[in-house]
């Protein structure tokens, strides 16, 4: 038996369980549908925000990753924006680019470049997420949010940034999935989920809390994806399909997650956080046939556009002589996915488009 289907074997032995889990809790209802909550989106901003710091993972990095390990720096990424490597896992722009752009702000520096380039380059913010991390340690050596903060900390005592400088800031935070990834890596079990999906959420509003307890005015948080849906889980069916057993223990995070932002903005008194949500968004996305106007349709959107020649090669794996033993789609603009897990650029632009319907 492969990786893959021990894993959904092994989810699937989770699903029940989760299901009792869910019918138990009263909102579970009302959380698929999502609509109840869409009008405290609307002033997801209500000021201008001058600068943007940002957290987690993948999704968010714009080249923090160490060249040595990450895909991110291997040819074919970056193939679209800005023609080279650059560090972001993705053909193009990521979330944050997006994020950035609508904001009417520069897309802020990596930490890990902060000393390469003039003091002029931190005035968008600071981007703190490294590809591959989580809200706890995972398998890639890289700072976990944990540390990101600290970084984010050390940089508010060198007084780089004013109190008002970070009065008038928003933070992205963007994790979880490398988490959930790490827990079945390394053979988590099926009673284990609950408590473990508690467990992060809890401290991922710790951390939250503690980006705006630093003097960030907003708090920005995305909702997990339907990682059920990335290529990884979804080439069993020849990317037809979602599995819908991950998609319950997701759906189980964005339920614990909704209910601690609730929670947390009634202590505020304030709307000082707010989900970004990412899993309705790829699913409008997903669904699309291209009746609204400006947005994408992808023919076959769970299809993605770079991959290995096999099981045991990647998006932009060579071999020891280095010939590329993977291949690459005619057009990445067509396609939702760039890799088995992250979005194209354009894929992100049709994400974030839903995104804004939302608000």
């Amino acid at each position: 038996m492969d990786r893959q289907q021990q894993f959904l074997l092994y989810i699937f032995s989770c699903f029940s369980f989760l299901l009792l889990l869910l019918e138990n809790t009263s909102v579970y209802a009302s959380s698929h549908h999502h609509h109840h909550h869409h009008h405290r989106h609307r002033h997801l901003f209500d000021f201008r925000p001058s600068k943007l710091f940002v957290f987690g993972d993948s999704y968010a990095d714009t080249g923090n990753n160490r060249n040595s390990v990450a895909s991110s720096w291997k040819v074919p990424y970056g193939i679209t924006f800005p023609g080279k490597p650059a560090g972001r896992f993705s053909d193009g722009r990521v979330l944050t680019d997006f994020l950035a752009k609508s904001i009417g702000i520069k897309s802020p520096i990596p930490y890990r470049w902060r000393k390469v380039v003039g003091i002029e380059h931190w005035k968008n913010g600071m981007n703190f997420a490294y590809g591959g991390t989580g809200v706890f340690s995972t398998l890639v050596p890289e700072p976990n949010m944990t540390t990101q903060i600290d970084f984010f900390q050390d940089i508010i005592h060198e007084k780089f940034y004013s109190g008002s400088d970070l009065h008038s800031s928003v933070a992205l935070v963007s994790v979880a999935g490398n988490d959930y990834s790490n827990y079945i890596a390394t053979n988590g079990t099926t009673q284990g989920w609950q408590p473990f999906i508690t467990k992060v959420v809890n401290q991922l509003v710790m951390n939250m809390k503690r980006i705006h307890g630093m003097g960030v005015k907003k708090v920005v948080v995305t909702a997990l994806q339907p990682l059920g849906c990335l290529p990884r889980s979804t080439f069993t069916s020849s990317f037809q399909q979602c599995n819908g057993t991950e998609n319950e223990l997701v759906s189980f995070h964005n339920l614990l997650l909704q209910q601690a932002v609730i929670k947390l903005n009634n202590d505020t008194k304030d709307s000082t956080f707010a989900i970004l949500d990412l899993y309705d968004a790829f699913m409008a996305v997903f669904k699309n046939k291209g009746e609204k106007p400006g947005s994408s349709k992808f023919e076959n959107p769970l299809k993605p556009c770079c991959t290995g020649i096999s099981t045991a090669y990647s998006c932009g794996s060579v071999d020891a002589n280095g010939a590329k033993k993977y291949a690459v789609c005619d057009d990445p603009g067509a396609t939702f996915f760039w890799d088995t897990v992250h979005p194209t650029q354009e894929g992100w632009r049709a994400v974030y488009s839903a995104l804004l319907q939302e608000l």
